[in-house]
């Protein structure tokens, strides 16, 4: 840990500048405050986000460089675009026996990531308080879920925070071959349709680099955040996403 202070953050003191984040652990830029929705929303939109472990007071971080997705530059592999094209094939034909839904069952996707982070090391970032936090941002319209169904059975999916024009990738889970990665081809589709150009994907990692993600500057980050998320919001909705990327609201 360096030995910079960090700065500690009450309930109504601004966050500092990004550019002061610390190198070690890198990204770090404070610590204290809440998890209320004026706080995250502040926070998303200068890019930073809290992560931390239970018994650790709140920590806030803006990473140099950023991870992101850009929605025109996604990459599936082979084997996934055949599985996409399939599901397209099958739904087309009326056999919606695997459906991307949208926002009905945040809770279970959340527990689903808690539990895959959780395995991936000595803890997980997605604590009850967290849960709750973001299950209440959810309520607000700015959290949202998007589920990869084969049948009754939720198998993967992922969550984020939707800001104007702006996605900011949480965590995924799968429970099936390709499940999380199902999901997120199909939120690509339905983001580009709503004119979203970039997904967040915070920290660097080998998964979503084969995907087509890649590291941005900080400042070339937080200025797109800072156009985007200004932006009108994006329309969301419960539904599922079909083959084109439109959020269907009826039965299927």
């Amino acid at each position: 840990m360096s030995s910079l202070k960090l700065p500690w953050l009450e309930s109504d003191s601004h966050f500092p500048p990004v550019h002061s984040a610390l190198k070690d652990p890198p990204g770090l830029l404070a610590a204290g405050a809440d998890l209320s929705i004026v706080r995250l929303r502040s926070a998303y939109r200068q890019g930073i986000f809290p992560w931390f472990q239970d018994g650790e007071p709140i920590l806030w971080w803006s990473p140099e460089p950023r991870m992101v997705l850009k929605c025109d530059e996604f990459h599936p592999s082979h084997s996934l675009r055949k599985r996409l094209r399939q599901i397209a094939s099958h739904q087309q034909a009326g056999n919606f026996e695997v459906v991307v839904k949208v926002d009905t069952a945040l809770h279970t996707v959340m527990q689903g990531c808690a539990r895959r982070t959780l395995s991936d090391g000595p803890g997980t970032w997605i604590t009850p308080e967290i849960e709750l936090a973001y299950q209440a941002w959810h309520l607000a319209g700015e959290v949202h879920s998007i589920e990869t169904w084969m049948g009754q059975q939720l198998v993967g999916g992922l969550y984020g925070v939707s800001l104007g024009k702006m996605f900011y990738g949480e965590s995924m889970f799968s429970h099936a071959t390709d499940a999380s990665k199902i999901a997120l081809a199909h939120l690509v589709l339905f983001l580009r349709r709503q004119g979203v150009d970039w997904i967040d994907c915070q920290m660097k990692t080998e998964h979503l680099g084969r995907l087509g993600a890649r590291p941005v500057s900080r400042e070339q980050f937080i200025e797109h955040v800072r156009v985007a998320s200004a932006q009108p919001a994006t329309k969301w909705g419960t539904g599922w996403i079909d083959h084109e990327g439109m959020l269907r609201h009826e039965q299927h």
